[in-house]
């Protein structure tokens, strides 16, 4: 049992190598952490604002899938401090040693980067996932297990028994201690105190240091590579595993209009295109602005947006975006955007270093970087002519334009290209 003194040291394994083939085509030729989100973000970067903000500074991203794009981002945009060195978010790939290649799942992942954990010396390790859209208050987690001298603890979200099938669900008894896992039950077990709903698993783990590193030894020497398939459920039979519920955890500064215990796995083209919708609107069911627990981005050093006539409702502009003479509704563009006169533009999310021509005409269509919409195209409104075209068209009937190699274009010609790109 970890001895309690108050203040345990922490650091954190952000597991961020998904390849994210549900994305498809946004993760294509970079990682699903890597996807850009909302008007400034990366999907990223909501894990580790979570881990700043609760002071927690010691971080280590596990990189594997086409990692290039995210390395960058992270170089550029999460120098922590160079004053500390207890201050840090570094990235880390497969060690590829003799005995190791790729990671073979996330506790192989973990377990290759055991090394990290002797030069810090934790009392505690958190193991996140990298692919999630929410706030939490990671301290409130620890304060959890440190309370009820948990050995592991298993962030957990109450959802509906009609919503359990899409998550890994989680199986407790009355005092949260977990027996159980199951993988997208058909017929989830209820929680204890609540026959309507069930835990859903978030990815997020907290373990004591000693038990993480003797039970990922044990779970090579058995050919064990999961923290949820494997790992887990083995140590919820010989030690104090619990659950830690989401919907407890309170945020400095959330809006009495937002969902509480707001979390999103956006892990479908459909999921991503709905929480950007989510952020959307007067009272958003997620706001992006909280001056007391920021999510924090790149150092962008580009100029404000800037709009020539037209008709907005409902939009979001990301920094040095034009927008001249059109009509934009229920929409997030993303840096350095440009649309000409007449274009009209609905249900969309445009990404960075677009060029949306005259009169073209787009509705729920996601637009990757780098493109340029030709004057008088329509997407969206015809499912045949998109899928010719050569776009993506997903289930729920959402557009989606394949990343583009328009690289050259200056801001002032009405062409976007990334003068300020990372």
């Amino acid at each position: 049992m970890l001895e309690r003194r108050g203040r345990e040291k922490v650091m954190a394994f952000v597991m961020a190598g998904g390849e994210g083939s549900r994305l498809r085509p946004l993760t294509k030729d970079r990682c699903k952490p890597a996807v850009p989100f909302g008007s400034r973000y990366r999907i990223v970067d909501f894990v580790l604002s979570n881990l700043v903000n609760s002071d927690i500074r010691s971080i280590y991203v596990l990189v594997q899938y086409k990692p290039q794009s995210l390395i960058e981002y992270i170089r550029k945009a999460w120098t922590v401090s160079t004053l500390f060195p207890e201050q840090f978010v570094t990235v880390v790939p497969p060690q590829m040693t003799k005995e190791h290649t790729l990671f073979g799942g996330t506790a192989d992942a973990v377990y290759q980067s055991l090394n990290l954990m002797e030069m810090h010396r934790p009392d505690l390790v958190l193991v996140f996932g990298a692919d999630h859209i929410y706030r939490m208050d990671v301290r409130q987690m620890v304060r959890f297990h440190c309370e009820n001298e948990a050995d592991v603890t298993v962030a957990a979200l109450p959802v509906p028994l009609d919503q359990a099938c899409h998550f890994g669900i989680i199986e407790t008894d009355k005092a949260g201690r977990i027996s159980g896992f199951q993988e997208k039950p058909l017929q989830a077990k209820t929680l204890p105190h609540d026959p309507q709903r069930a835990y859903a698993s978030m990815g997020n783990y907290l373990f004591n240091a000693d038990l993480l590193r003797a039970a990922l030894e044990d779970a090579h020497k058995r050919g064990e590579t999961d923290f949820g398939i494997h790992v887990l459920p083995c140590l919820s039979k010989s030690h104090r595993v619990l659950a830690y519920d989401f919907a407890t955890n309170a945020v400095p500064g959330t809006k009495s209009y937002e969902e509480k215990g707001y979390w999103r796995d956006v892990g479908t083209l459909d999921a991503y295109f709905e929480a950007h919708l989510d952020g959307l609107g007067m009272e958003p069911r997620f706001d992006a602005f909280n001056p007391r627990w920021p999510i924090f981005s790149s150092h962008y050093h580009g100029p404000t947006a800037q709009v020539f006539r037209g008709e907005l409702d409902n939009v979001c502009l990301g920094a040095a975006a034009i927008v001249s003479d059109a009509k934009i509704r229920n929409s997030i563009l993303r840096r350095e955007v440009v649309v000409e006169s007449g274009a009209q533009i609905e249900d969309c999310v445009i990404m960075d270093y677009v060029r949306i021509g005259a009169g073209a005409k787009l509705r729920r269509t996601i637009i990757d970087r780098h493109n340029v919409i030709a004057s008088g195209t329509q997407i969206g409104y015809d499912h045949e002519r998109d899928h010719a075209a050569g776009h993506h068209v997903t289930e729920g009937g959402l557009v989606v334009v394949p990343l583009g190699d328009v690289r050259y274009y200056s801001r002032d010609d009405h062409r976007t290209g990334g003068a300020y790109s990372e």
